[in-house]
């Protein structure tokens, strides 16, 4: 009988160091991206299709983007800010796509961030 070894505990002062060493824009950068992936799995976007498709889902991660998105535009600069921007709105896109029944125009995922979204 082999026992499994129990993992370490985490030690949170050295966690709390590694964190504080990056900078706001990375975190804010790393966050937006993350979502961006999140919803891009859920809207069936990846090699996998539709075996991840999720609308209801995938409706919280745009959301929420839009709303980081929009709240961090003025602390990430434009040079960050321009392409999750031009991400989001591809999300947004192949949400109101993916939609049997599509939002009205505003109405869709973080419209009310960023406007309505058209093709």
């Amino acid at each position: 009988m082999s026992e499994t070894p129990t993992p370490e505990p985490a030690d949170f002062d050295t966690m709390a160091r590694d964190i504080a060493e990056v900078p706001a824009v990375e975190v804010i950068v790393t966050v937006a991206v993350n979502l961006m992936s999140a919803a891009a799995v859920k809207l069936g976007l990846t090699e996998e299709g539709d075996q991840y498709k999720d609308l209801d889902e995938a409706r919280k991660l745009v959301h929420a983007l839009a709303g980081l998105l929009d709240a961090g535009a003025t602390e990430i600069s434009s040079f960050h800010a321009a392409p999750l921007r031009d991400g989001l709105k591809s999300l947004q896109l192949a949400f109101r796509e993916a939609s049997v029944v599509p939002d009205e125009p505003g109405k869709g995922p973080g419209e009310k961030y960023t406007g309505a979204v058209f093709g």
